[in-house]
C-alpha cells in the first residue's frame, strides 16, 4: 500500500506486432546524442490523466490497456529496449578512460503496474486547487534517475501505471529522459489511447491518425557515435538529487498571453526575494520546428535550454510586459540554429547535464512542458480525461509545468511547484490569482 495505492500487479510487457514485418528481426543499436545525454541525469519524465470510470470497470479495461500498450510499443520499438554502458579503459599512451551510453533496441519490454486506490476520487485530483500527495503513487519507477537504467540494465526506460480510482481511472507513464523528451512521451501516449479507443477495428487494419515514430536520431556532423564521455565509470558522472520539501498547486489561465512573465513575478513575491538577488527563469525551446534534419515526429530529445536574467528589484519594477520580453529574448537567442549547431560538437569535450542541484536556488525558476501537446484528445475509448497532473519526478522549487487548458481555445494549465510557505503566500496574492480562472467543470 502506497498512501492508500494497492499494488495489484507488475508484469514486463514486450512489444506485440500488429502484422509480419513490423518488428525488426535483428537487434539494433541507438547512440545517445548529447541533447538526449545532457538530460539522462535528471528523473524520468512523469505524466498521466485522470479519466472518467470506464463501463464494466476492472480486470477486463485493465487487461485491453495491457494489449493496446503492447502494440504501441511496437510502434515505439527502442522504449522497450534497454540501456547499455560500455567503459574505454585509459590507453598506454595517456589516452583518458571514457564511458559511452546506447540504446539496445532488444525488446526486452516495458513495465505495466496496475493498481486501486478506492478512497480517491476523480473530483479530488481534477477539481482541487492544491495537487494531493497522493497523485505521486500513481506513477511508476519514482526515484529512478535515467542513469539508473544503464548502471542496472534489468532496468526498462518506459513503464506505464493504471490506477482504479473510486469513480475514475489514473493512466500514467514514466519516460527515460535520456530516451526521449516530451514530444515523444505525449506521441506514444496518443498512439496508445488511439489504439485502445478502437480495439473493436479489425486489428490489422487499423490506420491510425497519429503518424509513427522517426527513429533516426540526430548527429551534427563532426559528433562521433557513441560518444565518448570523459568519465572512468558510470557513477561519476550521477549526483543523486537531493529534494527540499515542496507543495504543488494546479492554475487555470483563459488564455496563453504573458501567463509565464505572470507567474514569475508574482513567484518572486512569494519567495520575498532581496530587490538585488538576481533571479532566472529557465525555459525549454524545441528544436523540431527549427531544424531541418529534425521532423516532428523525431523520436528523442530536441530541446535547448534558455535562461531569462533579472534581479527581483527590476523584475517587479518592471512591469509585465518587460518579463514577457526578457522571456522572449531568452527564447529566440537559445533557439538560434546556427549557434546551436556549434554548440553540439562542442559539447562531449566538457560535457554539462541537467541536476536538480544546478536547478535548485533561492532565485530560480524552471518551466517544462507546453501548451501545445495534446492531453486532453487521449480518450481510452470512455471519454476524454478531466485533468493532467505530473509524478514526483523532477519536483524541484520553482518548477512549473505547462498543459494545454481543459477547456480549449487557447486556455493553458500550469502545475507550480514552490516552498509550501511561498506557495500559500503565492495562492493569497490577489494579484495574481485575479488573472486565474475557475476549472471548467469535470462533467462528472
Amino acid at each position: 500500500m502506497e498512501g492508500g495505492v494497492h499494488i495489484v500487479s507488475r508484469r514486463m510487457v514486450r512489444p506485440a506486432a500488429e502484422h509480419a514485418g513490423e518488428l525488426p528481426e535483428h537487434e539494433t543499436v541507438h547512440h545517445l546524442t548529447p541533447l538526449d545525454l545532457r538530460m539522462i541525469t535528471g528523473d524520468y519524465v512523469q505524466k498521466g490523466v485522470v479519466l472518467p470510470k470506464p463501463p464494466g470497470g476492472g480486470e477486463h479495461v485493465v487487461e485491453h490497456l495491457v494489449s493496446s500498450f503492447a502494440r504501441a510499443l511496437a510502434r515505439f520499438y527502442p522504449l522497450a529496449g534497454r540501456l547499455a554502458v560500455a567503459e574505454t579503459p585509459p590507453s598506454p599512451g595517456g589516452a583518458r578512460p571514457t564511458i559511452s551510453l546506447s540504446l539496445r533496441c532488444n525488446g526486452e519490454g516495458a513495465e505495466f503496474v496496475h493498481a486501486v486506490a478506492p478512497g480517491v476520487t476523480v473530483a479530488d485530483i481534477a477539481d482541487s486547487l492544491y495537487v494531493p500527495r497522493v497523485v505521486w503513487s500513481f506513477f511508476p519507477l519514482n526515484g529512478m534517475l535515467g542513469t539508473d537504467a544503464a548502471v542496472e540494465p534489468r532496468r526498462p526506460v518506459l513503464a506505464a501505471q493504471v490506477t482504479e480510482l473510486a469513480d475514475g481511472m489514473f493512466i500514467a507513464m514514466s519516460l527515460n529522459h535520456g530516451v526521449a523528451d516530451g514530444f515523444t512521451f505525449w506521441h506514444l501516449f496518443r498512439t496508445w489511447s488511439e489504439i485502445n479507443r478502437r480495439r473493436g477495428a479489425d486489428s490489422a487494419d487499423l490506420e491510425l491518425s497519429t503518424p509513427p515514430p522517426v527513429f533516426d536520431r540526430w548527429f551534427v556532423d563532426g559528433i562521433p557515435a557513441p560518444i565518448p564521455l570523459p568519465f572512468a565509470k558510470l557513477e561519476d558522472m550521477v549526483r543523486r538529487p537531493v529534494y527540499t520539501p515542496v507543495e504543488e498547486c494546479f492554475l487555470h489561465f483563459s488564455a496563453e498571453s504573458s501567463v509565464v512573465a505572470h507567474i514569475w513575478r508574482a513567484v518572486c513575491r512569494a519567495r520575498r526575494l532581496a530587490p538585488e538577488l538576481e533571479t532566472r527563469h529557465g525555459l525549454s525551446v524545441g528544436l523540431r520546428a527549427r531544424v531541418k534534419e529534425v521532423p516532428q515526429e523525431y523520436m528523442g530529445n530536441t530541446v535547448v535550454g534558455a535562461v531569462a536574467r533579472a534581479t527581483a528589484g527590476e523584475l517587479l519594477g518592471g512591469g509585465l510586459g518587460w518579463a514577457a520580453w526578457l522571456l522572449n529574448r531568452a527564447v529566440a537567442s537559445a533557439g538560434d540554429v546556427a549557434s546551436v549547431r556549434r554548440m553540439l560538437p562542442a559539447w562531449p569535450e566538457t560535457p554539462r547535464f541537467v541536476t536538480v542541484a544546478s536547478l535548485q536556488n533561492a532565485g530560480v525558476m524552471v518551466i517544462s512542458g507546453s501548451p501545445r501537446f495534446d492531453v486532453f484528445g487521449n480518450d481510452f475509448g470512455w471519454g476524454r480525461p478531466v485533468g493532467v497532473r505530473s509524478g514526483a519526478g523532477n519536483k524541484l522549487d520553482g518548477k512549473m509545468t505547462v498543459y494545454e487548458g481543459r477547456g480549449g481555445g487557447g486556455s493553458m494549465a500550469v502545475e507550480i511547484c514552490l516552498a509550501p510557505e511561498a506557495l500559500a503566500r503565492l495562492v493569497a496574492d490577489e494579484e495574481f490569482m485575479s488573472a486565474v480562472t475557475a476549472p471548467p467543470p469535470t462533467h462528472h
